[in-house]
């Protein structure tokens, strides 16, 4: 009867803490930025705590301009937020990535992409595409929005306008784009590259390096390709592939 109790008290309990995330906290950060013609939300870092029970948390960078057309966007990293398991797991591939934007005519988007693909990156505000030596051509922001091309640190990972034109086609369609597979690893995305360089200290990384973490952390990642679905899995072109290796 003890043992009854127990379980149908953990039940209970499981139930009220999934209705109690009807909305996530990307959502009410949508709702608080209405005023804000222009930003993207990135998915900056990732934390899993407790086994038995989990704890999971997210932290946003937020890339976000002023009603004034020529101001320079801004920077926020926010604090932890607690979040679903059913939203940690739909996200658990896109750290480092937008997972919302708003572009200046009103657009919401809720599709993955590389950081600053979807408002910055081939936008004629901002810059435009340059010739390299090899014939490559590559996206430059102008001097203006120097902190832009930092952000998204393209200095060591440039964006070729093959990538850029490969994300639109992905995005037409609703598809998270992650860029071109090189030597079985994605160009962008949580076990990327790009994000295991730019910001190789997250907490994500380190709780991961550790063999406790692994252990507990295999019932996320099976539940993670629940979520996924075969568009992640397929999210390189082949003409991305042919175009050489991400950030060369």
């Amino acid at each position: 009867m003890k043992y009854l109790i127990f379980i149908l008290a953990i039940v209970t309990l499981v139930a009220c803490r999934s209705n109690s995330f009807e909305k996530s906290p990307v959502d009410n950060l949508v709702r608080d930025m209405t005023d804000v013609p222009e930003y993207s939300i990135i998915l900056y870092d990732m934390d899993q705590e407790g086994n038995f029970y989990p704890e999971y948390k997210h932290q946003y960078r937020i890339i976000k301009d002023t009603n004034d057309a020529d101001s320079i966007p801004e920077e926020e990293i926010t604090a932890w937020y607690t979040v679903s398991e059913n939203f940690f797991n739909q996200h658990i591939d896109n750290m480092g990535m937008e997972i919302v934007s708003k572009s200046r005519d009103g657009e919401i988007s809720k599709t993955p992409a590389p950081p600053g693909y979807s408002n910055y990156v081939g936008n004629p505000q901002y810059g435009q595409w340059q010739q390299g030596a090899g014939g490559e051509t590559f996206w430059s922001f102008y001097g203006k929005y120097a902190l832009l091309s930092s952000l998204f640190n393209m200095a060591a990972f440039p964006v070729r306008r093959s990538y850029y034109d490969d994300y639109r086609g992905y995005r037409s369609s609703g598809r998270p784009y992650y860029g071109p597979t090189v030597d079985n690893r994605r160009a962008y995305g949580t076990n990327s590259r790009y994000t295991t360089t730019t910001k190789p200290n997250t907490t994500w990384r380190t709780r991961t390096s550790s063999r406790d973490f692994r252990s507990s952390n295999q019932r996320t990642s099976r539940a993670s390709s629940r979520y996924s679905g075969s568009s992640t899995s397929s999210s390189s072109s082949s003409r991305s592939r042919s175009s050489g290796g991400f950030g060369k």
